[in-house]
């Protein structure tokens, strides 16, 4: 007798779906490019923050830097032996002792010969040196308005800051700063002001026995770094800064820092 079992066979169709026109590259491209993006801001924003010296010492190392210098890689330049980072920390050290020393030295030299103008002088130091603000106060100005041309009492004090630091051995720069108030005329910017502010203190400074081979720079930065953040618009803000950038290795010629 035949047997009459049947056996059910069930096929599955399994629809496939339409492939897409384009596929995901473009999407990893554009994750890229933002994040690049990002990482750019992101140094911006740290170079905005740094003090003039860091930024300095910054430019100096990318204008200089080869990856390849003398049969050498960029990754065996960067290795530095125990020795060689002990005797960096202690250069450095020095470097800041030395600093602190001439800060005061120079703040006692205000109160001595600058007494009356003392108010418009800030000094303080930073790293890898110290910096010297001549500021604007109210109705005080160390400039007329719109005009790049010292007054006397500007002039005195950059004789006495001359004088003091024409032997130190250091670097100069020179820097011009605004406030946040815009001119009305029109015919020049912050910009072309504080640089022929900056421009004008630093002849002063050169007329006064500083040595034009020590200004590694001079230049104006509008009113993009305010001094009194909370009102761009003080009087403060419109001054001009000398930042000593003391080299490693080297001692004062003042006997006076010398002794302490």
């Amino acid at each position: 007798m035949a047997d009459k079992s049947k056996t059910t066979i069930i096929v599955k169709k399994i629809k496939k779906g339409h492939e897409p026109h384009h596929g995901g590259s473009w999407k990893v491209a554009y994750a890229d490019f933002t994040t690049a993006m990002m990482a750019f801001f992101l140094l911006l924003w740290l170079l905005s923050m740094l003090d003039p010296v860091k930024r300095s010492a910054v430019a100096d190392y990318f204008a200089n830097f080869t990856l390849l210098q003398s049969g050498q890689s960029f990754m065996q330049q960067s290795s530095v032996t125990p020795k060689e980072s002990n005797t960096t920390g202690q250069e450095t050290a020095q470097v800041q002792s030395h600093s602190k020393q001439f800060e005061e030295h120079l703040k006692k030299i205000i109160e001595e010969k600058l007494k009356e103008l003392k108010d418009h002088i800030m000094i303080d130091t930073v790293e890898g040196g110290v910096r010297i603000q001549i500021v604007d106060l109210e109705g005080e100005p160390m400039f007329p308005l719109s005009s790049a041309d010292p007054t006397d009492k500007a002039k005195a004090i950059l004789k006495v800051v001359a004088e003091n630091i024409k032997d130190e051995p250091a670097r100069i720069a020179v820097e011009g700063h605004t406030d946040a108030i815009p001119f009305r005329g029109g015919a020049i910017t912050n910009w072309e002001l504080s640089t022929a502010r900056a421009s004008s203190a630093m002849r002063e400074i050169e007329k006064n026995g500083v040595d034009p081979a020590k200004i590694a720079r001079v230049v104006g930065y509008a009113d993009t770094m305010p001094l009194i953040k909370e009102n761009k618009k003080d009087p403060r803000n419109r001054r001009i800064s000398i930042i000593l950038m003391f080299e490693k290795g080297q001692k004062t010629s003042n006997p006076m820092i010398q002794g302490q």
